[in-house]
């Protein structure tokens, strides 16, 4: 195995008095992908800065091989001093680099390298960032939340790219389908250490489970051997008295122990619990023919839904298309050029705002959470005190008075749930809620979600996440179009492959029941030709070995040694991966109509 080109050992950093770091290890092989995890506050960006050699920690090792190059996207990329993007970029390429690949990546990502830095948005200026770390095609990429800001089509662009980059990568990002398409290995950041595990982010979670399962167990014994240890020193034999000294020592050992392992456990979960209102009407919204445009820019052309109570319903596309306009049309907020949107009864909304412009910068913590007046908060109709709120959403008591604006972007966004939650609702509407989430928060929000027996309409870039909560997808096609498909995000790219329209159009009045014609008796019932007999008979088997040749295919391209060794058997095993999910796309659409063609004829 190939040494290391960079490893950190025994890292230790401390922070206001308490250790963020302690022993915590990282070791990256040429090129190996590495995903680092943890939850918001355990020091990830800390130690990828520390590899990055921007932190001092104090103490532990660092060491680099000499002549490796390293790269660092940090979350908020700096652009300012720069005349244009293509500056940013150029800015970042050393001596003998490519300054075609800078553009060629700029354009690739969708800028042409003249735009104003000053002027980008979030989108944009991550997009720059990330063309002035690949450009020099560096060792090493260190990578803070890539995906952020990103919209699916770009998160989907930067996935491929990564897969054909040479260079070795340690990724942190919230984003789970990222994670899983590209890591080889995971590391663990859990309370200051480190814990690695050579399998991809896929295999993480049950992994991490099983090590907070037994940690329980062993806290569990430790308490049962102190409450029989101070049994014994108030019942036992008075007469030892050294032994009894002795085993008196052994139990303030005990309890130190168990002092040192509730310090030690992990962060406790938020508690997210909405608050119901009272049931809406079954009719939610219905949006008939709506249109909406800007000057020659239309958002939104002759696009008609019906969204009944429970409806799940996720909207993606590109940024810049309109998403935002689109929830604020149909929640009634913005009036369309044309057509009509009709609300439900008894509709009580709340919305979670991807800006945060619903937040007071200068504003405390507890003065959000209240409106600015008392101590308490009303939910679920009781008075709750507003400390006792905060801890819900893992705020310390102390950070009552911290003003907003000194919040990190994780809390911010617990801050902004916190928020929306506490309002009763029947329609929760979300726009990107699961930006600067850790895992574990967005694992919350996905069951609260999943337990809510209102209406939701949820605005995501996260595939994963949509794939977990909605039950229909309304995607952009462009020029102001919207389509809805039935099911989740990789559902919706099924139905796109396959060539499936989505649902067809709503029609804006009920055609008149009609008798069926009867069927002459001349006229002789519609059967299978033999052809579609045996492709009928046929394509289960068909469907099966499709299906045993993907599992194939993933366990080859799972193998975290065959990229290194093989990269061009890597790109055409990943290539045939692709081809052979279109065939059984394609086999189980055929199938299926000759499936229903055949009942059809049956009568069936």
């Amino acid at each position: 195995m190939a040494p290391p080109l960079l490893f950190l050992k025994g890292i230790n950093l401390t922070f206001g008095g308490a250790p963020l770091l302690a022993g915590a290890d990282l070791s990256i092989s040429p090129f190996e992908r590495l995903c680092l995890v943890g939850r918001n506050g355990s020091g990830k960006s800390t130690l990828l800065k520390i590899a990055a050699g921007m932190i001092e920690p104090d103490a532990g090792t660092r060491f680099v091989q000499p002549s490796v190059t390293i790269r660092y996207l940090p979350q908020s990329p700096d652009l300012s001093g720069f005349a244009t993007t293509a500056s940013f970029v150029e800015a970042g390429l050393a001596p003998g680099d490519d300054f075609h690949r800078a553009r060629y990546l700029l354009e690739t990502l969708g800028l042409t390298g003249a735009e104003d830095p000053a002027r980008l948005s979030g989108g944009e200026s991550r997009r720059a960032a990330l063309a002035r770390v690949l450009a020099p095609e560096p060792d090493i990429l260190l990578l803070d939340e890539p995906t952020n800001h990103l919209d699916v089509v770009a998160i989907e662009g930067l996935e491929a790219a990564l897969k054909t980059t040479r260079s070795a990568m340690v990724l942190i990002s919230h984003d789970r389908r990222f994670l899983e398409n590209l890591s080889e290995a995971t590391l663990w950041l859990d309370r200051g250490t480190t814990r690695l595990l050579n399998k991809g982010f896929a295999a993480f979670e049950a992994w991490r489970d099983a090590i907070l399962e037994a940690e329980e167990i062993e806290r569990h014994k430790l308490d049962r051997r102190i409450v029989q240890e101070e049994h014994w020193l108030r019942y036992g034999v008075s007469a030892r008295r050294k032994r009894n000294q002795r085993r008196l020592e052994g139990l303030i050992g005990l309890r130190d122990q168990r002092k040192l392992a509730l310090a030690a456990r992990a962060a406790g979960d938020m508690k997210l619990l909405v608050q119901e209102a009272k049931e809406a009407g079954r009719k939610v919204i219905e949006a008939r023919r709506i249109a909406k445009s800007y000057g020659e820019l239309t958002l939104v052309r002759d696009f008609s839904i019906k969204i009944a109570r429970g409806d799940r319903v996720g909207i993606v596309g590109p940024n810049g298309v309109g998403k935002t306009t689109l929830i604020n049309l149909l929640t009634g907020t913005l009036a369309p050029d044309s057509g009509s949107v009709q609300l439900g009864t008894n509709l009580e909304i709340a919305t979670l705002d991807q800006r945060r412009e619903s937040l007071d910068p200068e504003a405390s913590v507890a003065a959000t959470l209240t409106g600015g007046s008392g101590d308490s908060v009303i939910i679920g109709g009781e008075s709750r005190h507003v400390i006792s709120y905060m801890k819900d959403f893992l705020f310390k008591p102390e950070q009552a008075r911290t003003p907003v604006k000194a919040l990190s972007g994780g809390e911010k966004g617990r801050l902004i749930l916190a928020v929306a939650l506490a309002r009763p609702s029947n329609l929760l509407v979300l726009d990107e809620p699961t930006n600067d989430l850790d895992l574990e928060t967005l694992d919350l929000l996905q069951e609260m979600l999943a337990s809510y027996p209102g209406t939701l309409i949820l605005v995501s870039h996260d595939r994963d996440f949509l794939d977990r909560t909605v039950t229909s997808v309304l995607a952009s096609e462009g020029e102001g179009q919207w389509i809805e498909y039935a099911g989740g995000y990789s559902d919706m790219m099924a139905q796109r492959a396959a060539g499936t329209n989505a649902s067809p159009p709503l029609k804006l009045s009920a055609p008149k029941a009609t008798r069926p014609a009867p069927r002459r008796a001349s006229e002789p019932r519609k059967r299978l030709s033999p052809t579609q007999q045996h492709v009928l008979k046929t394509a289960p088997i068909r469907i099966e070995a499709l299906y045993e040749e993907i599992r194939r295919l993933e366990r080859l391209l799972a193998d975290t040694g065959f990229y290194a060794s093989d990269r061009q058997g890597f790109a055409a095993a990943g290539a045939e991966l692709a081809k052979v999910q279109g065939e059984l796309a394609a086999a189980e659409e055929e199938w299926l109509r000759l499936e229903l063609l055949r009942e059809e004829t049956q009568g069936t």
